[in-house]
């Protein structure tokens, strides 16, 4: 069973994509804030985070600077999922070695799950 970790702060949204990816044959685990991704990255070792950029104590501009610099934490895939959605937000989570930059309001739930799929394949 593929394993994501989902880093959301919004409990409506954590519902839905929740849901979606069980129903999509995925073991979800979720972080709502920044602070403690680091932590549940090295204890869970998903195949894939998806990030949110605007989130409670530490953003994830920093989570994503911090493993980056992290040999263990480096190499994880990760995909932004968020609602900002400037050109230089996307160049800059894509510099910063995203998989994908995904704009919450351009997708729908289902389509989010389908994007990591193929990712993943």
């Amino acid at each position: 069973m593929k394993s994501i970790l989902l880093v959301e702060d919004d409990p409506f949204l954590i519902e839905i994509y929740t849901t979606k990816f069980k129903k999509a044959g995925f073991l979800v685990e979720v972080v709502t804030s920044g602070d403690v991704v680091l932590a549940k990255l090295r204890e869970k070792k998903p195949e894939l985070m998806l990030l949110d950029i605007v989130l409670p104590n530490v953003d994830g501009w920093e989570v994503l600077r911090a493993m980056r610099n992290d040999n263990k934490l480096k190499n994880t895939k990760v995909v932004i999922l968020s609602n900002l959605g400037e050109k230089e937000d996307v160049d800059k989570g894509l510099k910063f070695g995203a998989a994908k930059y995904l704009i919450k309001s351009h997708y729908t739930p289902s389509e989010v799950v389908e994007e990591i799929e193929k990712i993943l394949e």
